[in-house]
């Protein structure tokens, strides 16, 4: 497809830095945006603001320790808010725009819509309109790691484990990072990130870079036949590369956004043996917490319009499931399990047919969601 010069699809490299660890309560204190196009060249200059911090609006001291953005220099250097969201949204809403970042889709978006909701933008309009989207790495990060290794040096904790931190990685890859915590340094060094895996393992990166729509991810599942599916997520343990084979098992009843999987990793008797009040229970119970005796319910949500990692299941190579600590045998078998018992189905739909309480705000400020 030809574009016109100034609509030639590019990617928006962003970063915020905030006074606080809440994007509905918090506040941004610095942004930096890079614009690059699909091969990931710079195109023109870095947006770099600071955000003057509203008078009703104390910073979190820890915040400003960890950024080094006092209220002062934001006050000093800054725009008012609404001043520093136009200037953003401006960038943002330019047509074939994918907005990209380092953990973006959890927390950077979400200070991108509880600031324009703030300002009496659409908080959302700028993610589809004009032939846009978003995109986040920090899983495509996870899935190279567990699905295509080679070319990347991984930083490990010291238990043993993958650290998919940003710092972590861009030291051990040798990218430049000068300063942590600085929203320029941290657009540069994940552009640089995106550049390593796009050299390393090209197929995987373009793979995963198409597949950031709703529409093509939704193409992708097959909840009747409940097609295995290799997903990536933070919410799967880094001992096994934040990854597993899932069974996608029904449309959640409420959020149309979201498909209810089944971790094949985890024992599917749990879903045989207990009600759907001891499943939604024990389902919203941290694993620490649970007894020896209680096993984890292995169900989960895949949203597909949070560019969730997924794959078909022949991706995740045997020797990488065995790297992992991942038993494909046992897979197999619950995955049979779950076929052979598709009462199933409508058993977890059940568990997720309730709206649950977290509480009703009346702070105007909160109230987008």
């Amino acid at each position: 497809m030809a574009y016109p010069e100034q609509q030639q699809p590019t990617i928006y490299w962003h970063d915020y830095e905030t006074f606080g660890a809440s994007p509905q309560k918090d506040r941004p204190s610095q942004f930096a945006g890079i614009r690059t196009d699909l091969d990931l060249n710079i195109i023109g200059e870095p947006l770099i603001e600071y955000c003057k911090p509203a008078a009703d609006y104390l910073p979190h001291p820890e915040a400003c320790l960890i950024t080094g953005i006092t209220p002062q220099i934001a006050m000093q250097k800054g725009l008012v808010e609404a001043e520093f969201m136009a200037k953003i949204h401006a960038e943002f809403s330019q047509p074939n725009t994918c907005v990209a970042g380092y953990n973006s889709i959890r927390f950077d978006d979400e200070v991108t819509r509880y600031s324009l909701y703030r300002n009496f933008y659409d908080p959302y309009e700028r993610e589809y309109k004009n032939n846009n989207s978003r995109w986040d790495i920090i899983d495509l990060v996870r899935a190279c790691y567990a699905l295509r290794p080679e070319g990347i040096e991984w930083p490990l904790k010291e238990d043993g484990t993958p650290s998919f931190k940003l710092e972590h990685l861009t030291v051990a890859n040798g990218i430049e990072h000068a300063a942590a915590h600085d929203a320029l340094s941290d657009v540069t060094a994940t552009i640089a990130l995106a550049k390593l895996i796009k050299e390393k393992q090209p197929k995987l990166y373009q793979f995963f870079f198409r597949l950031r729509s709703k529409k093509a991810l939704a193409d992708l599942v097959d909840v009747f036949n409940m097609t295995p599916l290799v997903h990536t997520s933070s919410r799967i343990p880094a001992s096994q590369g934040c990854t597993s084979w899932i069974a996608p098992m029904s449309f959640h009843p409420v959020n149309k956004n979201a498909i209810i999987c089944f971790n094949l990793t985890e024992d599917p008797q749990v879903l045989l043996d207990l009600s759907i009040e001891e499943l939604r229970t024990r389902l919203y119970t941290k694993h620490s917490d649970l007894g020896e005796d209680e096993a984890p319910v292995g169900l989960k949500l895949v949203h597909l319009n949070k560019c969730p990692i997924l794959a078909p299941a022949k991706t995740l190579l045997p020797e990488n499931a065995e790297r992992l600590g991942i038993d494909r045998e046992k897979c197999l078998q619950n995955l049979a399990i779950l076929k052979a018992n598709t009462e199933l189905r409508d058993k977890v739909t059940e568990v997720f047919n309730e709206q649950r309480d977290y509480g009703e705000t009346t702070n105007p400020d909160y109230q987008l969601y």
